[in-house]
């Protein structure tokens, strides 16, 4: 299989609904890096990184994101209930592949800056079929972006609620997930406090 096959089959999906409580009440995709909201930053990434599809999720002041934020060829997918945590976000982004000819998403966290295209190869990479699971490893240490193979979407629907995500469903196949090491290429922080936004340019 081609590089560019792996690139349409795998779409990127990132989830930037998060109305960060913790700054303020100012919505994660809007931040500015790079003198851009950090959600085309984040779909830039998965682009360069390998992922020719890209589906991100909005859910905090959706309609300014789509106002402000550059996201030509991404599905836009709404999330009404963001509120609940990521796990709705993550149900809304897996739903909204149903149907797509994806075989596999490959999952980032708009507010993973120091997570960069190198990272999404390498995870991209570990693709072999629908029943794949893989993840980014920061010393060892499971964390973003994660590939999920369409056979286990369905399970991993069933168990994402609140912030948990597919922590419970990842933890229950720890098996099956290939731990891809990232941490020389990537730094795997999170913007959720002020004291985060250091890690903003």
């Amino acid at each position: 299989m081609t590089e560019h096959g792996d690139g349409d089959e795998v779409v990127g999906l990132v989830l930037a609904a998060g109305g960060g409580r913790r700054l303020g009440g100012r919505p994660k995709a809007l931040l500015p890096h790079r003198g851009r909201p950090l959600v085309e930053h984040a779909v830039g990434v998965l682009r360069v990184g390998g992922c020719a599809r890209v589906h991100v999720v909005l859910g905090a002041r959706a309609d300014a994101v789509r106002e402000r934020a550059s996201l030509p060829g991404c599905v836009l997918v709404d999330n009404p209930g963001w509120e609940e945590g990521m796990g709705s976000s993550l149900r809304a982004g897996l739903g909204s592949l149903a149907g797509s000819g994806a075989r596999a998403a490959l999952v980032s966290l708009v507010d993973q800056p120091g997570i960069g295209p190198e990272a999404v190869a390498r995870v991209l990479a570990a693709y072999a079929s629908p029943s794949t699971l893989a993840a980014a490893a920061y010393a060892g240490e499971r964390g973003h972006p994660v590939l999920f193979g369409a056979a286990h979407w369905a399970g991993i629907t069933a168990s994402a609620t609140g912030d948990r995500g597919a922590r419970a469903y990842l933890k229950a196949h720890a098996d099956a997930v290939a731990l891809v090491e990232c941490g020389d290429v990537a730094r795997a922080y999170d913007i959720d406090t002020e004291a985060d936004l250091v890690h903003l340019e």
